[in-house]
């Protein structure tokens, strides 16, 4: 095996484990009321209580690609997040991050923005949380500052 097949060996193992640790955060945190689902829903928990996110999820796919409207808001949103050292990321599949964290029917009208906040008691810990706040931080090491994650489908 040369050196090239390890590499994107490695590269496709981390990304599988960086997908299935966002499902399992995104999963633990809707459990755990510790998750807001919305763009204006997760705006307001922005001005509110900025201290209290830990992590911001903005999705899109190709029917999403050309709203302006939407490029702005998670312009905005990527700003706030990097002034406040909040970990974001992006994933490719609305409607796969729609069936994470909606109801039991999957249907959510606005799963483009979705923040991970913390409880205000501290209650809630999550080891997958911490794997992908070190993704992000060697993202942004390697100039990455929004990395990109696959969600995989069922």
């Amino acid at each position: 095996m040369t050196l090239e097949e390890v590499l994107i060996q490695k590269s496709a193992e981390r990304a599988q484990c960086t997908s299935k640790a966002l499902e399992e955060v995104l999963l633990s945190a809707k459990e755990n009321d510790c998750l807001t689902v919305g763009v204006y829903e997760s705006a307001k928990v922005m001005n509110v209580d900025p201290d209290s996110v830990s992590f911001c999820v903005l999705a899109t796919d190709e029917e999403w690609e050309c709203d302006i409207a939407l490029q702005i808001h998670f312009t905005l949103i990527q700003s706030f997040c990097f002034d406040n050292d909040i970990s974001i990321v992006r994933v490719n599949n609305m409607q796969r991050l729609a069936e994470i964290v909606g109801d039991k029917a999957g249907q959510l009208e606005d799963a483009h923005c979705c923040l991970i906040t913390n409880p205000a008691d501290g209650s809630w810990e999550d080891a997958a949380l911490e794997k992908l706040h070190l993704f992000c931080e060697e993202s942004r090491s390697l100039n990455d500052w929004v990395p990109e994650i696959t969600l995989l489908e069922r």
